[in-house]
C-alpha cells in the first residue's frame, strides 16, 4: 500500500544509513554541491564511459540498424523508471533506486548474454574463475571507470556501499516470489556467484525486480516486431489471456500494480499468486520462443568467433616484460585495436613503458602513466594472469560495434 515501506527507507533514521552511504574511499567534497551522496553516485555513473556504451549494448536482439529495438541503455532507463514508481508509491528512497539503476548493467558484455556466457568460459578456462556482469559491474565501478575531478585527476567512482551492492545483488534471472533484503554488511567481493545473498536495502530489492519487470514485457514487443512470434500469437493471446493487450505498458502497468498491492515490510516484495504465475508462464515462454530460438543462434554462433578471436589474438602477443614489443609488431596489421588496448592496459599498470614502439600508430598512446592519475593499479605486465584478465575485462567493456570493427581489423589484410 502507499507509503507502507517509509519506515524502511534508506535514510538517515535507517540503522543500516552509516553502512548504506559508507564509500571505500571518501569523495571529495566542494561547498557548492547541493547533492545527495545518492544524487552523486547517479551522476557520476551516467558521466561514465560505461555508461555512455551501452546505447551500443546488444539487450537481446542484435539489431544494429533499427532505431525501435531495444538496446542495453534503453533497458537501464526502463528499469530507472519502473524502480522509480514503485520506490515513490511504496515510500522508499527514489534517489538510491535511480543509481542503482543506471549502474545495475554496466558490467554487461557485448551482445548479451550470449556475450557473457562466451567470456565465461574464457576466464574458467585459463583464470579458473568465472564471469557473469553483476561481479564484473561491481569490478568496473570500483576499478576501472574513471572520472576526473575538480582539479583535473582522473579517479575511480567510488560509489555508496549501497549502490555497490545493488549492482552485484542485481540478479533478475532467479525465480523467486519474496525478495527481502539481508542484514549483514559483507564484503561484496565475498559474492561467489549470482543471487548469492540478498540484497542489503529494500531499494536495491526493488532494482531486482525491476528488471525482471522491465525484460519480460518489452523482449515480447521486441520479437513481434521482428516478426519472430509470427507463429505464436495465438499461444501468447492465451497465456496473457483476453483482458491484457500485448502491449509493453500494459504488461508493467499491471504488474507494478499488482506488486505494490500485495507488499509490505512484513511479507516483503511480493507478486499475487495469479500474477506471480503469469510472470512465470511469460519468462518459461521467453525461453522457448524468443531467447532459445533457432533464429537466434546465427549471430550467437558469430559473436563466439568475433570474442574469440579478439581475446585470443591480444592472448598470444604475451611474453612477459616482451608483451608490448610483441604487441607493437601486431599493430602493423590491426593498429586500432591494438593502440586503444595499450592506452587501456596502461591506466592500470604498474608497469611504466616509455619505449613502446617505434611504430607511428603507437606513438600517442599515454605514455605519462600516473600523471595525472588518482586511480588503483591493477595489472602486472609480467603476471600472464593479470595480462590475461585485463583481455577479458577490457573486451566486457566493448560496445558490439568496436568488438565487430575490431574482429574485422584483425582478418583483414
Amino acid at each position: 500500500m502507499k507509503n507502507s515501506f517509509k519506515a524502511v527507507s534508506a535514510n538517515i533514521n535507517n540503522p543500516k544509513w552509516e553502512n548504506i552511504v559508507s564509500r571505500v574511499v571518501p569523495l571529495y567534497s566542494r561547498n557548492t554541491d547541493l547533492r545527495t551522496e545518492f544524487d552523486r553516485d547517479y551522476t557520476r555513473v551516467i558521466h561514465s564511459n560505461a555508461y555512455r556504451r551501452l546505447k551500443h549494448k546488444t539487450q537481446v536482439f542484435y539489431s544494429p540498424q533499427n532505431d525501435h529495438i531495444c538496446t542495453r541503455i534503453e533497458h537501464v532507463n526502463h528499469v530507472e523508471s519502473i524502480s522509480h514508481t514503485i520506490a515513490h508509491y511504496l515510500g522508499l528512497n527514489e534517489g538510491l533506486c535511480r543509481a542503482i539503476s543506471v549502474a545495475h548493467d554496466l558490467g554487461h558484455s557485448p551482445f548479451g548474454h550470449k556475450g557473457e556466457k562466451i567470456l565465461d568460459e574464457i576466464c574458467k578456462r585459463d583464470l579458473n574463475s568465472s564471469f557473469w556482469h553483476e561481479k564484473n559491474g561491481l569490478y568496473l565501478v570500483d576499478n576501472i571507470e574513471l572520472l576526473e575531478d575538480y582539479e583535473g585527476y582522473k579517479q575511480n567512482l567510488d560509489l555508496t556501499y549501497a549502490v555497490r551492492d545493488g549492482i552485484i545483488s542485481h540478479c533478475g534471472e532467479i525465480d523467486e516470489n519474496v525478495i527481502k533484503p539481508r542484514n549483514e554488511f559483507i564484503d561484496l567481493y565475498d559474492y561467489n556467484y549470482p543471487n548469492q545473498f540478498a540484497p542489503y536495502t529494500w531499494e536495491a530489492c526493488i532494482v531486482k525486480i525491476s528488471d525482471k519487470i522491465s525484460y519480460i514485457g518489452r523482449d515480447i514487443e521486441d520479437a513481434i516486431r521482428l516478426g519472430i512470434l509470427d507463429e505464436h500469437l495465438e499461444q501468447l493471446y492465451d497465456l496473457l489471456g483476453t483482458n491484457i493487450t500485448i502491449n509493453n505498458t500494459v504488461i508493467i502497468n499491471n504488474l507494478i500494480y499488482d506488486l505494490c498491492e500485495n507488499s509490505s515490510p512484513e511479507k516483503g516484495l511480493v507478486f499475487s499468486d495469479s500474477f506471480l504465475e503469469l510472470m512465470n508462464k511469460i519468462k518459461d515462454f521467453n525461453y522457448e520462443n524468443i531467447y532459445n530460438a533457432k533464429v537466434m543462434q546465427p549471430s550467437n554462433n558469430y559473436f563466439y568467433v568475433v570474442i574469440n578471436q579478439i581475446y585470443n589474438t591480444l592472448k598470444e602477443a604475451y611474453d612477459g616484460e616482451n608483451t608490448f614489443n610483441n604487441l607493437s609488431k601486431l599493430g602493423k596489421f590491426c593498429p586500432n585495436l591494438v593502440r586503444e588496448f595499450i592506452g587501456w592496459f596502461k591506466n592500470y599498470s604498474v608497469n611504466n613503458y616509455t619505449n613502446i614502439s617505434d611504430v607511428e600508430s603507437l606513438q600517442h598512446t599515454n605514455n605519462n602513466m600516473r600523471n595525472g592519475m588518482k586511480n588503483k593499479v591493477l595489472f602486472d605486465i609480467t603476471n600472464p594472469e593479470d595480462y590475461y584478465l585485463s583481455i577479458i575485462i577490457y573486451i566486457s567493456g566493448m560496445t558490439d560495434k568496436f568488438a565487430i570493427d575490431a574482429y574485422n581489423e584483425i582478418i583483414s589484410f
